[in-house]
C-alpha cells in the first residue's frame, strides 16, 4: 500500500511539472494564489489511491469494510489508513475537528459537510478544488463535484484538519 502510494505520488508530480498551466493562479479579485505544494500534491495521491481502493463498495450504515461502509466510517478508514490521523467514527463527531473554513477554501484533504435531510448529515473528502469522495447512499463509494446542483444545494460545511 505504502509502495502504490508513493508511486501514484511521485507520478502525480512528475504531471504536474509536464502541465502547461503556471505555477500562479489568479484569483477572481485577481490576487495571486500559490499553485499546490508538494504537500497536497502528496495528499492527492493518497487519497486518490484510498478511492481506487474503495470505488464502488457498497454503502452500508455503520459499516466499516469492503462490504459496505458510510460516509463518516469512510472518512474515518482514509484518514487513520493515508494520514496515520484519528478522527471521530460518526460526522456529528467529525464536523467538530480541525476548524472551520469557507467553501472558496476548500483544497486537497479537506472535510465537506452537507445537510441532506432533516436531522441527516453527510461527509466527504475533498481530492482537490472542486471533487471530493465520500459513501454515496445511491453509488457506494463515488467521486463527485462540488458545483454539482445536488451538492452544491446541500452544501453546509467545511473543516481543515492538519494533516501532519
Amino acid at each position: 500500500m505504502v509502495v502504490k502510494s508513493f508511486c501514484c505520488a511521485v507520478l502525480l508530480l512528475i504531471m504536474s511539472g509536464c502541465s502547461q498551466h503556471s505555477s500562479i493562479k489568479k484569483s477572481e479579485n485577481n490576487t495571486k494564489i500559490n499553485a499546490p505544494t508538494a504537500e497536497l500534491a502528496y495528499a492527492q495521491g493518497l487519497l486518490l489511491s484510498q478511492y481506487n481502493d474503495w470505488r464502488g463498495t457498497p454503502h452500508k450504515w455503520g459499516g466499516m469494510s469492503k462490504k459496505g461502509v458510510d460516509c463518516s466510517g469512510l472518512v474515518k478508514l482514509t484518514f487513520e489508513q493515508q494520514f496515520s490521523l484519528s478522527l471521530p467514527r460518526t460526522t456529528a463527531g467529525q464536523v467538530k475537528v480541525g476548524h472551520s473554513i469557507k467553501r472558496q477554501q476548500l483544497r486537497t484533504g479537506d472535510l465537506v459537510f452537507f445537510k441532506t435531510g432533516v436531522n441527516v448529515r453527510h461527509v466527504g473528502i475533498m481530492v482537490d478544488e472542486l471533487q471530493f469522495f465520500h459513501a454515496s447512499s445511491s453509488r457506494g463509494v463515488s467521486l463527485s463535484r462540488l458545483d454539482n446542483p445536488y451538492w452544491k444545494s446541500h452544501y453546509w460545511q467545511s473543516r481543515r484538519v492538519n494533516l501532519k
